[in-house]
Parts: structure tokens; C-alpha cells; sequence
């Protein structure tokens, strides 16, 4: 019996999506679960090769490098949100002659 709760249909790439999340490993998984950010499986699996690498294979250190990630791109996008409202106060203020 297959779990068909919706007639709704999923695209190829939602499949592939799902189907990639499903690979990952579940210590990753349970951290994407609490992430702030949306990662997709490949950007996620990427970064926590880069940190099991850089924590030589131990994971609470591997999750810490992977919050630090996680921070860094917070805080380059706030800046980028900072950076595009004072452009666009700019704009408006040369826009009304000011």
C-alpha cells in the first residue's frame, strides 16, 4: 500500500530533491531539520564534507563548523539586505529631488 495522501503530483526535481535529502546522513539531516537557513541537499552534503574534513571526521565538531557556516551566510545576508535599502534610499531620495 503506498502512502498517497494527496492527489497532488511532485516534479522530477522535487523527487530528486527528496530523494537526496533521504541519502543524507541522519546526524546532517537532524541538523538541517533546525537550520535557519533552507539548504538544498547538495549545498548541505557539500558543507558537511567540508567540515567533517575540517574536524577530522569528529561530528559535534563537524555541527559546530556547519553553525558557523550557517552564521556567516546570516550575517552576509543581512548585510546584503543593509546594503540594498541604503541603495534604494538613495534612489528615492534622487528620485524626489532631495
Amino acid at each position: 500500500m503506498s502512502n498517497q495522501r494527496t492527489n497532488l503530483t511532485l516534479s522530477r526535481a522535487q523527487r530528486d530533491n527528496m530523494a537526496a535529502y533521504d541519502r543524507l546522513p541522519p546526524v546532517l539531516r537532524r541538523w538541517l531539520a533546525e537550520a535557519k537557513l533552507p539548504w538544498s541537499p547538495e549545498t548541505a552534503k557539500r558543507a558537511w564534507r567540508k567540515a567533517r574534513w575540517k574536524a577530522m571526521g569528529r561530528e559535534a565538531q563537524a555541527l559546530r563548523i556547519m553553525d558557523e557556516i550557517e552564521a556567516q551566510r546570516l550575517r552576509q545576508d543581512a548585510l546584503v539586505q543593509q546594503q540594498q535599502a541604503a541603495i534604494a534610499r538613495v534612489a528615492n531620495r534622487d528620485q524626489s529631488g532631495g
